[in-house]
């Protein structure tokens, strides 16, 4: 329990200063992000009215940085993120709940399958060293080196065009509305197939790897050793020895493969104009839309944090040495 609590304090700390951070950076990044939306917007506005749209935004020139800094932190603790300026009039929390269903259905989903798949494939691979299995490691060693975008990219010129199943862009078809019948779902999933299957072709591969070096390197372990001696089955000794404890360092990947997911497929969303996270925070770059910008880092920030705590859980469950050291 109390290395959980030490994990705690030290997950709260670090995120105090990604806040910290994350207020100062964009207000580092030249440029007046008022005037870009009033001349994006092609509004005459009063000096009063301007000077309301800086009070707005927390950006008021006659309050001093400390102060915002403070106003800042107060608005987050009320769960008030601020007005976007992007998507001006609508406040972040509005813009970032419609994004991110899409991508933590999107990412979430392939991640997981990713893990599963590959943390089973290297699993097999690294146990059965010297067969077929062996065949995998040069084909899934080439894939890791192609980069998601580039095979988004590849996927878009070969498999989509006029007449084509598999659509070249956005979530969801044409004319449909969101809702839960059979018809919109199965758009969302005929949308979803090309950048999931980008995503899991690129990232399948490091699982295996990862989990197959693990298990080389356990097998020869003195427990497993024991463990045949004593007779148990080659299936049991593989699942119950070797792969519980090569496990570990994949549960640490995958938890924060969990906390980019909101994040971490950016050029992914942009290739496939994907409603996403990723395409949002391409969004609020180019507009300098300061508080879209921390509110999308504040929630990668969070999530990755809270994926540190669930795999700090995991390892407490599953490495007896962990719960001794706390």
């Amino acid at each position: 329990m109390s290395y959980l609590l030490k994990r705690i304090g030290f997950y709260l700390l670090t995120a105090w200063a990604a806040i910290t951070i994350n207020f100062f950076v964009p207000r580092m990044i030249p440029g007046d992000p008022v005037q870009a939306l009033i001349t994006k917007q092609r509004g005459q506005m009063t000096s009063e009215a301007v000077r309301s749209l800086y009070v707005l935004f927390g950006l008021d020139k006659n309050e001093s940085l400390a102060s915002q800094y403070f106003s800042y932190l107060g608005q987050l603790f009320r769960g008030d993120l601020g007005m976007s300026f992007t998507f001006f009039p609508s406040p972040v929390s509005d813009v970032i709940g419609d994004g991110l269903p899409w991508t933590v259905g999107l990412v979430g989903i392939t991640t997981v399958i990713g893990f599963l798949l590959g943390t089973a494939a290297g699993a097999v691979v690294g146990w059965r060293r010297g067969t077929w299995a062996d065949t995998l490691i040069p084909v899934t060693t080439f894939v890791s080196s192609i980069p998601y975008f580039w095979l988004g990219l590849v996927a878009i010129a070969l498999l989509t065009g006029p007449g084509s199943f598999f659509p070249a862009s956005g979530a969801y078809g044409i004319g449909l509305v969101p809702n839960w019948d059979w018809q919109f779902i199965g758009s969302t999933v005929q949308h979803a197939l090309l950048p999931g299957f980008t995503i899991l072709v690129s990232s399948i591969s490091g699982w295996i790897l990862s989990m197959r070096n693990m298990m080389v390197t356990v097998s020869s372990d003195d427990y497993v050793t024991v463990a045949h001696a004593k007779g148990l089955s080659e299936r049991r000794v593989m699942l119950a020895y070797a792969a519980r404890n090569a496990l570990l360092p994949n549960v640490s990947g995958f938890a924060l493969a969990l906390g980019f997911i909101v994040g971490g497929t950016l050029l992914v969303e942009i290739v496939f104009s994907y409603p996403g996270l990723g395409l949002q925070l391409f969004q609020a770059v180019g507009a300098k839309d300061y508080p879209l910008l921390q509110g999308i880092f504040l929630v990668i920030t969070l999530s990755v944090l809270l994926a540190n705590l669930l795999a700090d859980v995991a390892y407490l469950a599953l490495d007896p040495r962990t719960r001794r050291e706390g």
